[in-house]
């Protein structure tokens, strides 16, 4: 058996991402795709109002927008971000976010190997 970089995905098969991870009333879910020390790859799905509180990270957090929209701070400064839309989280940066509307994103991070 292969030991695969990617997890919690069927192999070989079409899928559509936004239909990866469902909504649930108050929550927000997630579905890590991969983990390891040099990115992740994560999946989320957030009710209305539900929120990631101000933190920072120690690598570049992409943000891909699937559905709906959130309200997403970086340092001092406010974006509303909606589907087909892209933000990038730059490391040590104070950063956080709030679903406007039921909203589900793809979060790619990068760390640096230095």
């Amino acid at each position: 058996m292969a030991n695969h970089l990617i997890k919690n995905i069927d192999f070989s098969k079409v899928e559509i991402m936004e239909d990866l991870v469902t909504y649930q009333e108050g929550q927000v879910v997630s579905r890590t795709l991969s983990q390891g020390k040099a990115s992740s790859l994560t999946l989320f799905a957030f009710d209305k109002g539900e929120e990631i509180s101000s933190h920072s990270s120690s690598g570049d957090a992409l943000v891909y927008v699937l559905d709906g929209s959130s309200k997403i701070t970086i340092g001092d400064e406010v974006f509303e971000v909606s589907k087909g839309e892209m933000i990038v989280m730059p490391a040590g940066i104070p950063h956080g976010l709030e679903a406007i509307e039921q909203f589900k994103m793809l979060l790619v991070v990068i760390f640096s190997q230095n």
